[in-house]
């Protein structure tokens, strides 16, 4: 079994530069507001559903159609077809 440290030096160096920072802080600079994973910028498409909701199978069947329609249309204009 490991034994943990009584005293709450960090272990290794990235928690050490870790709670450098935290520790340099300005108090007077309001902490971060905390992201919503839903609204992060980044994502797009994600939506917000309730415990063990899932998305309508239909979506993924609409999805590979649009995309072998798209597949089939792009193949016609490669020439040399019959």
């Amino acid at each position: 079994m490991t034994q943990q440290q009584a005293d709450s030096t960090p272990r290794t160096g990235a928690q050490a530069v870790i709670a450098d920072a935290l520790a340099r802080r300005s108090s007077a600079t309001p902490p971060p507001a905390p992201v919503d994973p839903s609204r992060r910028p980044d994502v797009l498409f994600r939506v917000r559903r309730a415990p063990n909701e899932q998305a309508s199978a239909w979506w993924m069947v609409g999805a590979f159609l649009a995309v072998s329609a798209a597949a089939v249309l792009l193949l016609n204009f490669i020439p040399g077809g019959h």
